[in-house]
């Protein structure tokens, strides 16, 4: 049997290009269903600005009336266009991520494909979690604040529906991303370029700068929520220490 002809660039690219197609059209796909199903759709997306929420039961939060309006004559409907294709996206993520490591996974050895699979994998749940989180405490926390925040009483807030998404958008990108720091503190053990001692040592300095990111991330002012913020993001730090000291042990 002759051995199997090594393919060429144009090879490669062509089924880049394949894979790339294939994404689109899943993506687009669930997009769509996405977009169809309107009502259960933003039933999910506003619910952080009811009071009835599950988070603000659960804190015992008072009473508070927040409205959205429409201030665009295309804006609802572009709204729905962007939150429509951001759930299609989460939910054609798996299959985006399976056909990316099914290219790229030939070009890998045994071992680089093994932390290959635990990096992607690890990598989408962290984030996934990071969303989720974001959604069900830090969004409504922030939407409380800032939607009932007042300068005075002369002054009404009107929050637009186009300012409502991107906000929540935003928040969810940047946790997603917050929860990424177990997975790269796990890759720079395993260079050997951190370790559970250093971690240990620099704890405090740690808080002021989790503290720190927290105030920025965050677009209110009050302590709590703050505090409520920081709160997920140390415990991410601790949760990496326990990865370190054990990738640490592994290695040695």
């Amino acid at each position: 049997m002759s051995e199997p002809q090594e393919l060429t660039f144009w090879d490669h690219l062509d089924i880049l290009r394949g894979s790339i197609i294939r994404m689109l059209i899943v993506t687009a796909l669930c997009g769509i269903i996405a977009f169809c199903f309107k009502d259960q759709l933003f039933y999910i997306v506003l619910a952080p600005k009811d009071p009835g929420f599950i988070t603000y039961k659960l804190l015992g939060t008072a009473p508070f009336n927040i409205k959205l309006v429409n201030v665009g004559l295309t804006e609802q409907f572009m709204v729905h266009m962007k939150t429509a294709f951001f759930f299609g996206f989460l939910c054609a993520s798996p299959y985006v991520i399976y056909l990316l490591y099914k290219f790229i996974s030939p070009a890998l050895y045994r071992k680089e494909r093994y932390y290959g699979i635990r990096i992607v994998m690890g990598g989408y749940v962290m984030f996934m979690v990071g969303v989720v989180v974001n959604y069900l405490l830090i969004f409504p926390l922030t939407v409380r604040f800032l939607g009932t925040y007042q300068v005075s009483t002369d002054v009404q807030n009107m929050l637009s529906i186009q300012s409502y998404m991107d906000t929540l958008f935003m928040m969810s990108l940047i946790f997603g991303i917050v929860f990424e720091i177990p997975i790269i503190s796990w890759l720079l053990a395993l260079f050997g370029l951190l370790k559970a001692e250093w971690m240990r040592h620099y704890r405090r300095q740690a808080i002021v700068v989790i503290l720190f990111v927290a105030a920025v991330i965050t677009p209110t002012s009050d302590a709590f929520t703050m505090l409520i913020v920081s709160l997920p993001i140390w415990l991410l730090y601790e949760f990496s220490i326990w990865i370190v000291q054990t990738t640490n042990i592994q290695k040695h």
